[in-house]
């Protein structure tokens, strides 16, 4: 875009933004009568108290603001008439938001929920007052609260009428979350008989819930104390029964029927049945699933104590079986036995075998290609819902502009295989170990064939890896056990050789270790924790969360245990020891990785960003691997520079076609902040800076100024700032960003080195297109 038709540009963009904002006169679209709300707060006159928490409970709010300043759709709908039979007033109707017009009884019926809030906190005497500040027709809303004196539990008292109940709940009072001289929260009140109700629940108590669990509050004792006493009446299941202790559950008889209803067991008789410790198994024609495997994934056991933890574990693993497309458990009362509970496991499975293909064009810096793809699943491998995939993906892309090679296209084609198992295959571990984990057993090999104009590459790996978490999901590892690559190059050009790979000085180390044949043997194991499980999270703008990653791996320990068990030789031409004749990798890394959300109301959120990185080489490496190594830019990064156009360090490149060999490092820093707003439709915004580089441990020749130095590193951190948009689906989010340079590291000048103060658009500005959020 030519200097002055940018100048133009952005010239015309202001008055366009400056005449929407003026022409927002929403007083013509109000009655003489009727106010816009223009602002609502809430204020306490006690500190601690959680305002914003009470914000929930106003009903009725203010037009919406674009990163919590501009009210831009309210400003869209002011660009409309007030005749709606014209089709363009319908339009900027329908996209923006028509003004908030004050409501009297919906503020007040706000002001009576948030003093009932504030009031079962322990103010029982709070009130809320309404404070109106009227500018002509703009009317700014203030909640008020006024808490008084908090009330205090100065007593706490049990009455349980069921001696065994009774004895169940004294066993765990250790866990209460009451206790004397705690303020009087009805909250806590509620999640203690949550906590005792789950307790009976996971006792033998099928038919025990909330509504048995009651507090008296007695507060006539004076001088803002609380009496507490706990009840538990006896059972009674009807106004016309009478009371009886409450009835304890066994599990009695267990019936697991695969693409089978009840109805069926008695009239067909092509219903196959199998008795496997304790449990009968009924299913249509050949069975599915090995009942074993099914009794390994099931909670339930003949004569156990009834627990509703039991039950969803049972239900939760079943489910999540790839040969399960759905599982239903139901309870009813045993015939035989009044203390009994027949459980009936009902399944129904998926479709065994599936076949998948996939068509996608590319572009690699202009080349263009294209990829098939073709996949075949078996989802229960073994009978015991193993999941095998094969996957086979061949591509083709035509390459110009590259002189001096007789072969001017790119073609690869590789084969990948799967194997999954919903367990955890490793001896030695406990049964209470296994039960309390949902563990996954991977093995993998693939195979990829390169052939681009200037080298033929091929890579080999094979891997063996474990993933478990706990039920709430919030905690995941993963362990590899054992991940191998053989990287194999069968031919090399003369032009390319000559070029870059011939010069053994250390100008050229980076580029040449990663053309050679090459092991790499790792172990690593990586632990991530979020604070809002998955299945809780809902909108990626809206979670007051935080998560963090950690990973560690190793590689080539084994190897040179190997390699000295065999007394290989140290190989002169490549500096290194070898196995069978080829070198293999030795190195370390570390990843640390923490994300951080704050809401602050419906439609806006900031989300901080903070993630570090070192790997370093040893022993029989001297440089990383290509694939282990740090770059910086692009669109998860800082999004001011592309994908590996920045750094390491001082370090800026040049024009040839590897710099993305050299603009690698050992070490990565990135830091980001980013405000997010939702705009319109499933239309949502986001300003963001971001700061970052990479760095190498060593000092190489050709990345001069990439070397990590404590005394200098900070100066070399780049800034970026930039806007972008999301389509927010729910389920995916399609992602624009474009990003502004503000601290250049490559250059040394002022003028250069800060273009936030000297910005060119031409220079500086990179836009960046992807899918899902940035972190």
């Amino acid at each position: 875009m030519p200097p002055r038709f940018r100048s133009d540009f952005c010239r015309l963009l202001s008055v366009f933004l400056c005449g929407l904002m003026l022409s927002c006169a929403p007083e013509r679209f109000l009655r003489e009568d009727e106010l816009l709300l223009d602002r609502v707060s809430v204020k306490a006159d006690t500190t601690g108290l959680p305002t914003s928490q009470l914000s929930g409970y106003v009903r009725q709010h203010p037009n919406s603001r674009w990163f919590s300043l501009f009210k831009v759709p309210l400003g869209v709908y002011c660009i409309s008439g007030r005749d709606s039979t014209k089709r363009i007033n319908r339009f900027f109707q329908r996209i923006g938001e028509a003004p908030v017009v004050f409501d009297s009884t919906q503020a007040e019926g706000g002001r009576l929920n948030m003093q009932s809030a504030v009031r079962n906190l322990g103010f029982l005497n709070a009130d809320v007052e309404l404070a109106k500040r009227q500018r002509q027709h703009k009317l700014a809303l203030e909640y008020h609260i006024h808490t008084h004196e908090r009330y205090l539990v100065s007593e706490i008292r049990r009455q349980i009428d069921d001696p065994v109940i009774d004895s169940l709940v004294e066993d765990v009072m250790d866990e209460t979350m009451l206790y004397v001289g705690m303020p009087f929260d009805i909250n806590r009140l509620e999640a203690e008989r949550s906590r005792l109700t789950s307790v009976l629940q996971n006792s033998g108590y099928q038919r025990f819930n909330k509504s048995f669990v009651r507090f008296d509050a007695d507060t006539t004792i004076g001088n803002r104390q609380v009496a507490l006493t706990l009840r538990i009446p006896l059972y009674r299941e009807s106004v016309m029964d009478s009371l009886r202790v409450h009835p304890r559950y066994h599990i009695g008889k267990i019936s697991y029927l695969t693409d089978v209803e009840r109805t069926q067991l008695s009239a067909d008789t092509a219903i196959d049945s199998v008795f496997v410790n304790g449990s009968c198994f009924y299913q249509s024609g050949k069975g599915v699933l090995n009942p074993s495997f099914v009794l390994a994934k099931s909670e339930l056991h003949p004569g156990h104590l009834y627990r509703e933890s039991d039950i969803q574990s049972t239900y939760n693993n079943l489910s999540s079986l790839s040969a399960i497309l759905g599982a239903n458990l139901s309870l009813e009362p045993s015939a035989q036995r009044p203390d009994e509970l027949d459980a009936y496991v009902h399944l129904l499975t998926a479709k065994k075998h599936a076949v998948s293909a996939e068509l996608e064009g590319t572009n690699s810096a202009g080349d263009l290609g294209a990829a098939v793809a073709l996949g075949y699943q078996n989802r229960n491998v073994f009978r015991r819902s193993a999941m095998f995939s094969l996957k086979v993906r061949g591509a083709f892309e035509a390459i110009k502009g590259l002189e001096g090679y007789a072969d001017q296209n790119y073609i690869e084609y590789g084969v990948e295989a799967d194997l999954n198992f919903p367990e955890f295959r490793f001896p030695f571990l406990s049964r209470t170990f296994r039960h309390s984990i949902k563990a996954q057993s991977i093995a993998s090999v693939m195979y990829d064939s390169q052939d681009r104009p200037e080298f033929h590459r091929r890579v080999l790996t094979g891997a063996w890896r474990y993933r478990w978490n706990r039920s709430n999901m919030k905690v995941q590892h993963r362990v590899d056990f054992i991940d191998l690559n053989y990287v194999f190059m069968p031919w090399i050009s003369e032009t390319f050789r000559k070029e870059y790979l011939t010069d053994n000085s250390s100008r050229n180390a980076i580029l040449r270790y990663n053309y050679e044949n090459l092991f790499i043997m790792k172990m690593g194991y990586n632990f991530s924790y979020t604070s809002v499980p998955p299945s809780a999270q809902g909108s990626a703008y809206g979670q007051n969360a935080y998560s963090v990653r950690i990973g560690i791996e190793s590689s080539g320990n084994l190897l040179y245990g190997i390699s000295n068990l065999f007394n290989t030789q140290y190989s002169q031409a490549l500096n290194a020891y070898t196995l069978f004749d080829i070198a293999y990798a030795e190195y370390v890394k570390f990843d640390f990785d923490f994300a951080k959300s704050f809401r602050f109301d419906d439609r806006n959120s900031m989300a901080l960003h903070f993630a570090f990185g070192v790997a370093y080489p040893y022993g029989n490496s001297t440089v990383l691997p290509y694939e282990k190594r740090y770059f910086s830019g692009g669109a998860n990064s800082v999004r001011g520079w592309s994908v590996r156009g920045l750094g390491p360090g001082s370090f800026s490149g040049s024009d040839g076609r590897v710099d993305f060999i050299r603009q690698t490092g050992d070490m990565k820093l990135d830091m980001s902040m980013e405000w997010r707003s939702h705009l319109f439709w499933k239309i949502d915004g986001a300003v963001f800076v971001d700061a970052g580089n990479i760095w190498t441990l060593r000092s190489y020749e050709e990345q001069p100024g990439g070397q990590f130095q404590f005394e200098t590193f900070w100066k070399q951190i780049a800034v970026a700032y930039g806007l972008g948009f999301r389509l927010n689906f729910g389920y995916f989010i399609l992602r624009l960003d474009g990003g502004m340079k503000a601290v250049n590291p490559s250059y040394t000048t002022s003028k250069e080195h800060f273009p936030i103060f000297h910005p060119r658009f031409g220079r500086d500005f990179q836009l960046h297109f992807a899918v899902g959020l940035p972190f």
